[in-house]
């Protein structure tokens, strides 16, 4: 006889008594951070998925002892360090397909608990639950420690509100080599669950700096030797693929700011950049959407960079 959902037997990879009711004590905590207040208060952020919490958890190996951030020091709270993996649950199904990710958890001294996909159905903001999950305490570091004289690419979101834009942008930072990622407090929040689906993981790559000004950001990484260009479509603006007609020096340490997808940079904002630049339009298309344009300009710097 097959085992019923009350008695199914727990996997060899993952940790009982399987969770089945979604309202129990954790999952329920956990649920909070789907929302952006439950986020701010705790700290601490959702992460689905095999990928992502494959990196989480490979990170989890790499922490060293820092100070605990903003809202850990709360009465019975231990101290964290930023990016520390606190739970994970799996459904048994997940851990058949993916038991590398179960097995780096393990490894890096977790438990992974076994929960039915029913359970963990409402720690998701999708129409399915990818079976596997972790709450991670946010990771994000202080401007001053990553816009150094040694930065040569930073990357800034300005007002950038569509979480699998941000997401994606992080994505491709990552993916170029960038120093850092740089999230206005105009910007959406980098631990929605879109936003840290779409950076597959690079999250846990690449430098976060959240809730500071564009002012702020510019004005320190022009104090460090960096050039801070607006990516703007906009007359007057230097044309990216022929820089050596424009003045435009793209072996410079350079801070990208990119703006938001409908209305693009708003004119104070663009006031706060040295210089701004133009992807060339070859063909009929009117513009280019965020992350598309944002690419471009990232490996074009990262391309000069390494010359």
């Amino acid at each position: 006889m097959s085992a019923t959902p009350e008695s199914a037997p727990v996997h060899p990879l993952l940790t009982g008594p399987e969770v089945r009711n979604p309202l129990s004590s954790k999952l329920k905590e956990a649920g909070k951070l789907l929302r952006r207040t439950g986020r701010k208060r705790e700290r601490r952020f959702l992460v689905e998925g095999p990928q992502a919490v494959r990196e989480a958890v490979r990170r989890q190996g790499e922490l060293r002892p820092v100070a605990a951030t903003a809202g850990q020091h709360e009465e019975g709270r231990e101290p964290r360090p930023a990016g520390a993996v606190l739970d994970v649950w799996a459904t048994p199904e997940t851990a058949e397909r993916h038991p590398d990710v179960v097995e780096a958890a393990r490894g890096a001294g977790l438990r992974v608990r076994q929960a039915t996909a029913e359970a963990l159905a409402g720690l998701t903001d999708t129409v399915a639950s990818q079976g596997i999950l972790a709450v991670v305490e946010q990771l994000d570091v202080e401007l001053a420690d990553v816009l150094t004289r040694q930065a040569r690419l930073v990357v800034v979101l300005s007002q950038v509100r569509d979480p699998g834009n941000a997401g994606t942008v992080l994505r491709v930072a990552d993916a170029a080599g960038a120093d850092a990622v740089v999230v206005t407090s105009s910007s959406v929040d980098v631990y929605n669950p879109k936003t840290v689906r779409s950076t597959a993981g690079s999250l846990f790559h690449v430098p976060v700096v959240t809730n500071v000004g564009l002012p702020e950001v510019a004005e320190l990484a022009r104090a460090r030797g960096l050039q801070v260009l607006a990516a703007d479509a906009h007359p007057p603006a230097h044309d990216l693929h022929v820089p050596w007609d424009t003045g435009l020096d793209l072996t410079r340490p350079t801070a990208w700011v990119f703006g938001n997808e409908a209305w693009g940079l708003p004119e104070a904002d663009r006031a706060q950049c040295d210089s701004a630049v133009a992807v060339p339009l070859y063909g009929r298309a009117e513009s280019l959407n965020l992350a598309t344009a944002a690419s471009i300009c990232i490996y074009e710097s990262a391309k000069h960079v390494r010359l």
